[in-house]
């Protein structure tokens, strides 16, 4: 008897993720493509983002649109594109994300707001106005973009452990609020993870973060990926309000 292939996890479903014209959002776009999704990547950089949809295929699959999350109306207009050109919107990921790495001596002012309002007011936005449109359909799942730095605070990042901490806390409080609308929110912090970013740093910084981690490797895109996968997916039905750690064990 001819078995019958599984359905893709994903299938006829809707993602829209920000910040995904490179990186780990790219790859999260890449996985969601593949387990059958279609995707909007919402990024700053336009031009970016349309060399990353057409990677991923193309109008069929893939869209672009210019999106500063800080922005409400942008927010809107982003899924607002989703829904128009897809039909639905079933899962949403907030990942746009800067760094503006100082001491807490020397960083500006200008630079903590700048990170707290991308980060924050950024998924804050993602997270109501996805949600807004969840609600109505019954069903959604939301992904938040938190990090390891959230959890234990970096030196040199009190703007940047703020927010991310601060998305957990985002997290939780939507994830009750959402939970009898059939809408679950949930986040993931990701460690020291292999990308442009993170192999510019010097040797010595690399070393100390390698030693901190008790599988001794740093993770690569595609693990972050696959468990936004999960989370985005019926394979999480039963989870809303979690944080996934995906660090190889660090500060555990």
């Amino acid at each position: 008897m001819d078995s019958i292939a599984p359905q893709p996890l994903l299938d006829g479903r809707t993602a829209v993720i920000t910040g995904a014209a490179q990186g780990i959002g790219f790859e999260i776009a890449r996985s969601f493509v593949e387990a059958g999704a279609r995707v909007v990547i919402g990024d700053l950089d336009l031009e970016a983002a349309t060399a990353a949809a057409d990677k991923l295929g193309g109008a069929r699959v893939a869209r672009a649109v210019r999106c500063d999350v800080v922005d409400a109306a942008q927010v809107d207009a982003l899924l607002a594109d989703a829904v128009e050109a897809f039909g639905s919107l079933d899962v949403m990921v907030n990942n746009a994300g800067i760094t503006r790495d100082a001491t807490m001596r020397t960083m500006s002012e200008d630079d903590f707001d700048l990170v707290i309002s991308v980060h924050l007011k950024g998924t804050w936005n993602g997270t109501r106005k996805a949600a807004a449109i969840m609600r109505e359909a019954k069903h959604g799942a939301i992904v938040n973009i938190s990090s390891l730095s959230g959890k234990v605070g970096m030196v040199g990042q009190t703007n940047y452990s703020a927010a991310k901490a601060g998305i957990v806390g985002m997290t939780k409080a939507a994830a009750k609020e959402m939970a009898h609308h059939g809408v679950r929110v949930n986040a993931i912090q990701p460690g020291l993870i292999r990308s442009a970013m993170t192999e510019a740093m010097p040797q010595k910084a690399w070393d100390q973060k390698m030693a901190e981690i008790p599988m001794q490797r740093a993770g690569e895109v595609g693990e972050v990926a696959s468990v936004a996968l999960f989370l985005g997916s019926d394979m999480s039905s039963y989870m809303t309000g979690t944080v996934l750690e995906v660090t190889g064990g660090r500060f555990m």
